[in-house]
């Protein structure tokens, strides 16, 4: 019998910050760096699918909250030619139910995370027509950014409704 770890609720979580600008450091060297758009972390369940990277790859390159010429968050990422920074960020699935030392036996494993994490980059990229930057999953990676608003979005593919 083989061990398999299992997400109760499975979901695919992001947050999306939107941003004047965003850069991902590894080791002194800076990886991926934006302008304005989103910087989204992403976390992937063990239970996640293609169909969940699919959903929200389409919520997110139409979501509306960049301002319009009325000052009101009309347009999409799409529609104000914004740039992405996508994070692999497992400590999404945080369970802080027992003790104060947090667990993350509800993020997906590395063999099944990094193919969503993978085709959810290559998926928003066509959606937003430009390259999207990336992180590299599983390094020690410091993150900067500029939150314009402040506005930030925490999306949960379970909550589809």
């Amino acid at each position: 019998m083989g061990f398999h770890i299992f997400c109760i609720f499975a979901s695919m979580r992001a947050v999306i910050q939107r941003v004047s600008k965003a850069s991902v450091t590894i080791e002194g060297n800076v990886k991926s760096a934006i302008g304005q758009g989103f910087l989204i972390f992403l976390g992937v369940c063990e239970e996640d699918t293609m169909e969940d990277v699919d959903w929200l790859v389409k919520k997110i390159a139409n979501l509306r909250v960049f301002d319009d010429e009325n000052h009101v968050m009309n347009r999409s990422i799409i529609d104000v030619q914004g740039e992405a920074l996508v994070v692999s960020q497992f400590t999404l699935y945080a369970s802080y139910k027992k003790g104060n030392r947090p667990s993350w036996f509800k993020a997906g494993s590395h063999e099944h995370s990094i193919p969503l994490y993978e085709a959810f980059c290559q998926k928003l990229s066509e959606a937003i027509g430009k390259p999207v930057g990336t992180g590299e999953f599983g390094a020690d990676m410091k993150v900067e950014l500029i939150n314009d608003g402040p506005v930030t979005i925490c999306m949960d593919t379970k909550n589809k409704e």
